[in-house]
């Protein structure tokens, strides 16, 4: 029996990093709680980029997503309230290096993080998962746990060959893991509107993906560049700035897809 469920949960994948995937993953949960959204941001990348962005210290850390997935704390226990807008945070640390070697042997390896995750489905309307940049078992346990990925595209040439091959490894991941994750849009990131070459690329991807690819454009903006020294999202350091303003229509665009990409789960 299928059971709908309000909750979207959200990957920012892509295999390439440098694209802008955590910062968007940062700032797109800080618009959408703006919006009046319940929102958690899950960091499985060993990183701890998400983490630190949103204003808690990795270091003082006392159980996190590791310890989610290796069964030491339940999930509930491991979340952190932050003072950046009442946003909820799963904050990873170093450890989570460690985690793919130690879950290898584990049955059902790759869902560890979607069980644990079913234990709050019911208290968020979004969650947001920033996931690392490669397609390891950390990854697989994102993708796994989703409804639905945004995958984070730089304007450059190479982006167009990367995209066609990220919309593949997820069919793939869909057949041999039996999942069933939709990609929401691609996201095009650190845009100059300046450059030709980054007006050329945006509307090559656009007619290549048509109806893949998000109306807003992430540009290149130094307030984005220095919001996460600061432990705050965009929302909270530079609100009138381009790229709060680019957030802010994402976020919007998300919220708008609801009423036409429904989530369920058996």
């Amino acid at each position: 029996m299928l059971t709908r469920i309000m909750v979207r949960i959200i990957s920012f994948f892509n295999q390439k990093g440098g694209v802008g995937k955590t910062t968007s993953a940062v700032n797109t949960g800080a618009y959408l709680r703006a919006f009046g959204k319940k929102v958690l941001i899950v960091d499985i990348d060993p990183q701890a980029n998400a983490t630190s962005g949103i204003g808690v210290n990795p270091r003082k850390v006392e159980r996190s997503t590791y310890d989610v997935l290796m069964g030491r704390s339940a999930v509930r226990d491991a979340i952190r309230k932050t003072r950046t807008g009442g946003i909820d945070v799963l904050p990873a640390t170093a450890d989570l290096a460690g985690a793919a070697i130690e879950l290898v042997a584990e049955r059902g390896r790759e869902f560890k993080l979607r069980e644990a995750l079913r234990a709050v489905t019911d208290d968020y309307d979004y969650i947001i998962i920033d996931s690392p940049p490669s397609l390891g078992l950390l990854t697989l346990n994102a993708l796994t746990a989703s409804h639905h990925i945004i995958i984070p595209v730089q304007c450059e040439y190479y982006s167009l060959e990367g995209l066609a091959q990220l919309m593949q490894t997820i069919e793939m991941i869909n057949k041999n893991l039996r999942a069933d994750v939709s990609v929401l849009g691609a996201l095009l990131t650190m845009f100059d509107r300046k450059s030709r070459l980054n007006r050329a690329v945006e509307n090559e991807i656009r007619w290549k993906f048509p109806g893949y690819v998000f109306e807003a454009v992430i540009p290149r903006n130094i307030g984005l560049a220095e919001a996460p020294s600061h432990g705050k999202t965009i929302f909270h350091y530079d609100p009138y700035s381009h790229g709060a303003k680019a957030y802010r229509k994402l976020a919007q665009e998300i919220i708008k897809l609801e009423g036409i990409k429904k989530a369920f789960i058996a």
